[in-house]
């Protein structure tokens, strides 16, 4: 097959108050992601995610979007985008960009001439309902964030519907003129030259179109985690909704969507792929959740494996902007380190397309953030415990007071560790953890059995996830030790090509013999072509 970037490539999550401050105000902006291209391309990623950058009263840094068609004044301008456009294509680069067709913020002119008038045509661009009789919300749904789903807007007598916070209503997307809209939107970013969005909880485009209740979950302490979900997400006209988006995205050579479909079960996800004219990647976040144990891992990834149908292709994350750093999540006083470059191997040796998130390539952890110091909404909403903050802290370039990222306070705390973790440190280390990441996606780029091979498990020990990839003529094994002891395992006795070991120095096996592995320690090992 001919190499196609977003299936054959590795891509990187940039959240962009995070990455690099060129203004000089503690916040990331879209010239620092310039700036720093010169990076992205060293490690040899092939497209950047963008977190949302679109003008924005910033309840929900960004997810409350007020103008689709712009870029918010924070991060810089129109022409500021079109310039790191441009040059990140010159680097060999690709740009994604995060939509958000649940909701709006409402502060958008949109939502303001909706409120303003229930006679205006944009009221049916929301879900507004009457009050059940007492005046209670139309039905039991929650928020994510917290409290009823349901807002009471006394001037014109209804509720308005907000999956999130009450600053961002949902849209309404079986309203045609909003479909149009939305659709107009993704045209309007191609035509600027975007290759593709990343589109933010897709699940929740579709409600039951007669707001039913969900039922409760018995003995539950209430609250979101006390419903099932059955009509507030997830429902079956969504794959329609979605095959109009592909239809669009389809108009324009090698452009891609990816699902942020934010459901438990793998099989559900599976299904926004349709039959090839869905989304050409939807995320599964399994890994999110799964403890650090080779069957566990195993299993998420050989189910995920064979869910995905043969229309689609896998994606693979371990940490993102709302989610704890899998370096924090699976650290251990021992073997944390090893377990990060474990982590690194296992990501971006598996059947489908890895998402990295920025700082993972120098094994970045999560950041304690004081309690007056939190931004997250969830932090005020919720309660401090489930903040995002600590996973958003900025990247660490430099042992410089703002670690290169600022030249002002940032607007989150730098890691304490920053002048120890960092890329520029990392970088004149051969032995480091961002080397590793350049070397296996340097490996991943020159086997085709890494890119698009097959997926199958192999015989392992105990603790050990083992496993080939096959295309043609090209393969690799690849051998995981998740256990705290040495373990030996049998990869094959072909003579090799070549491989990676996740402890720098150690030198690959001759071909006949059964491998070493240290504690928590991975190989990669490509075999050689047969004459």
């Amino acid at each position: 097959m001919e190499w196609l970037w977003w299936r054959d490539g590795v891509l990187y999550q940039i959240y962009p108050r995070s990455f690099m401050d060129a203004s000089g105000d503690g916040v990331g902006d879209l010239e620092g992601i310039r700036r720093r291209l010169d990076h992205l391309a060293w490690l040899g990623v092939d497209g950047i995610w963008i977190s949302p950058c679109f003008p924005s009263p910033m309840a929900d840094f960004g997810y409350d979007v007020a103008d689709y068609r712009d870029i918010d004044p924070l991060f810089g301008s129109l022409e500021d985008f079109d310039r790191l456009v441009r040059d990140a294509h010159a680097h060999g680069i690709r740009v994604v960009l995060d939509l958000v067709p649940n909701h709006s913020s409402d502060r958008h002119p949109w939502f303001l001439e909706s409120r303003a008038d229930p006679a205006s045509p944009k009221r049916d661009w929301y879900v507004w309902r009457d009050p059940k009789p007492g005046g209670a919300p139309p039905n039991n749904w929650i928020s994510i964030f917290g409290g009823p789903a349901w807002e009471w807007d006394e001037p014109t007598g209804q509720y308005f519907l907000h999956s999130f916070l009450k600053e961002q209503p949902d849209l309404n997307w079986r309203n045609p003129e909003l479909v149009r809209e939305m659709h107009g939107v993704l045209r309007f970013w191609f035509e600027r030259g975007v290759d593709g969005f990343r589109i933010d909880v897709i699940q929740r485009i579709a409600k039951d179109p007669a707001l039913r209740d969900n039922p409760e979950i018995a003995d539950s302490p209430g609250g979101y985690g006390g419903q099932r979900h059955v009509h507030d997400e997830n429902h079956p006209d969504v794959h329609g909704m979605l095959r109009g988006l592909r239809a669009v995205a389809d108009e324009y050579p090698e452009r891609m969507l990816v699902g942020e479909v934010y459901l438990r079960d793998p099989a559900e996800v599976a299904k926004y792929y349709g039959q090839g004219d869905q989304l050409h990647l939807a995320f599964n976040f399994a890994l999110l959740f799964t403890p650090w144990d080779a069957q566990r891992f195993g299993a998420e990834i050989q189910a995920w494996d064979s869910l995905v149908p043969a229309e689609g292709w896998p994606v693979h994350v371990l940490s993102n902007h709302d989610a704890p750093r899998h370096a924090s999540r699976w650290d251990d006083p021992e073997h944390g380190e090893a377990r990060a470059r474990l982590a690194a191997m296992l990501l971006l040796t598996l059947r489908g397309t890895p998402f990295l998130y920025y700082g993972e390539e120098i094994g970045m952890r999560n950041v304690e953030i004081p309690r007056e110091r939190l931004q997250d909404p969830l932090a005020h909403t919720l309660h401090p415990s489930v903040a995002r903050d600590p996973e958003r802290t900025p990247m660490q370039w430099d042992a410089s007071a703002g670690s290169g990222f600022t030249r002002a306070p940032p607007w989150l705390p730098l890691a304490r560790d920053a002048a120890l973790r960092n890329v520029e440190r990392q970088r004149a280390e051969r032995s480091s953890l961002l080397w590793l990441y350049r070397d296996l996606i340097a490996l991943r780029r020159r086997t085709p059995a890494l890119q698009r091979g097959s997926f199958r498990r192999l015989e392992s020990p105990d603790g050990v996830l083992a496993y080939e990839r096959r295309a043609g003529a090209s393969v690799a094994r690849i051998a995981l030790n998740f256990t705290p002891e040495a373990q030996r395992v049998e990869l094959g006795a072909e003579p090799l090509a070549g491989g990676l070991r996740s402890a720098y120095g150690t030198p690959l096996p001759a071909a006949p013999e059964p491998v070493e592995l240290a504690p928590s320690e991975g190989i990669v090992l490509v075999v050689a072509a047969s004459r």
